[in-house]
């Protein structure tokens, strides 16, 4: 396998820039997911990849070759498209079969490829159905398997499962995350769902608006260590303090209107983080501790009232109006059936956290 590194990569269409100057490498043999807003460019970097749309200028380069004039036939790329493109006359043997047959593979191989194939997608006893006798999640895999039986150096998937509902669509990303795990086929999502790309993905690229990639890392490095506000906003729900940081040798504040001096936690690669810089502050609705009685040993603490509950099964979540009018989201893990401090509507709150579970970022 080989990996994909995209190189000052520029594309546009009617004259406005979707990508500009766009570098990013896709190692091999992972599931990597890039994940951003509609109309951040993520479909139309899987299309240059794929060589459905021709770059304006950059290169792709797969492994050590450069691929970006290739036609589409000589990329050792397949694709996974939102709405499956089967062959609604073929039935699930013949579509599976079909890029094999294009080729002229011997029939004998091509019945032990398929039959492999659609094993490993848990579709063998559905072999010989017609495509409108399946489920939206077994045409996915045959889908997938027709993909994946051509042996290509990487599989492009472009929001593969939004036409599944939500039940089947979590079953399918766990299908997804095994498939890929025993082929070892570097596969590329593209999702504008947060949930689905942290599902799946080894590693993951954050794509903005204007078309430039935010922060690449793990879901857990992008989840817990946001690289700018829009990471910290995009993926997953957080709250964020704009403020002017105050730094002197005793303390480390983030001066935030209407609240107060927050403490805040500064990492040593934050050069940035200088007294009087603008900055902003990130709190993760589960970092936080809810109560209504006085906890003690907390960096910071705020108060305020609360004015929504949702119960989420497994957590509850609670929006807290302060003193400023900010409201504030927080997390409450359900653990216990009876707890001792029932919290609702209209009470009076406390919110607690230790400063190094908030991340400080550029303004």
């Amino acid at each position: 396998m080989r990996s994909i590194k995209l190189i000052n990569i520029c594309k546009k269409y009617r004259d406005e820039n979707v990508l500009t100057d766009l570098n990013l490498t896709i190692p091999s043999g992972k599931f990597f997911a890039l994940l951003g807003p509609s109309g951040s460019g993520k479909t139309t970097l899987l299309r240059l990849i794929g060589g459905f749309t021709e770059v304006d200028s950059g290169k792709i380069l797969l492994g050590d070759d450069d691929i970006t004039n290739f036609p589409i036939n000589e990329r050792k790329i397949n694709t996974v498209f939102q709405n499956y493109a089967l062959f609604p006359h073929l039935n699930v043997f013949d579509n599976v079969a079909y890029g094999l047959k294009v080729r002229k593979v011997p029939n004998d191989i091509i019945k032990q490829k398929v039959s492999r194939m659609l094993e490993a997608v848990g579709l063998q006893t559905q072999m010989f159905k017609s495509i409108n006798e399946l489920s939206g999640g077994q045409k996915q895999r045959v889908a997938l398997a027709r993909a994946i039986i051509n042996d290509p150096e990487v599989l492009l998937l472009d929001e593969p499962l939004a036409a599944l509902d939500l039940k089947l669509r979590e079953k399918m990303l766990v299908e997804l995350v095994d498939l890929q795990d025993k082929l070892q086929t570097t596969f590329i999502y593209v999702t504008h769902d947060q949930t689905e790309a942290l599902t799946v993905a080894d590693q993951m690229a954050i794509m903005n608006y204007d078309g430039e990639i935010e922060q690449v890392g793990t879901p857990k490095e992008i989840y817990e260590y946001p690289a700018s506000v829009f990471v910290a906003e995009f993926v997953g729900s957080t709250n964020i303090f704009p403020g002017v940081l105050e730094i002197n040798i005793d303390s480390k504040k983030l001066d935030v209107e209407g609240i107060g001096k927050l403490n805040v936690d500064i990492t040593s690669e934050k050069k940035w983080a200088q007294d009087g810089v603008k900055a902003s502050l990130s709190l993760r609705p589960e970092k936080i501790l809810i109560s209504k009685s006085p906890v003690a040993g907390f960096s910071n603490q705020l108060t305020g009232t609360v004015e929504s509950i949702v119960y989420h099964g497994r957590s509850t979540e609670y929006i807290v109006k302060l003193q400023n009018g900010k409201k504030i989201q927080a997390f409450e893990q359900n653990e216990e059936h009876f707890p001792k401090e029932v919290i609702d509507y209209d009470d009076k709150v406390n919110i607690y956290w230790q400063a190094e579970n908030a991340i400080l970022l550029e303004k």
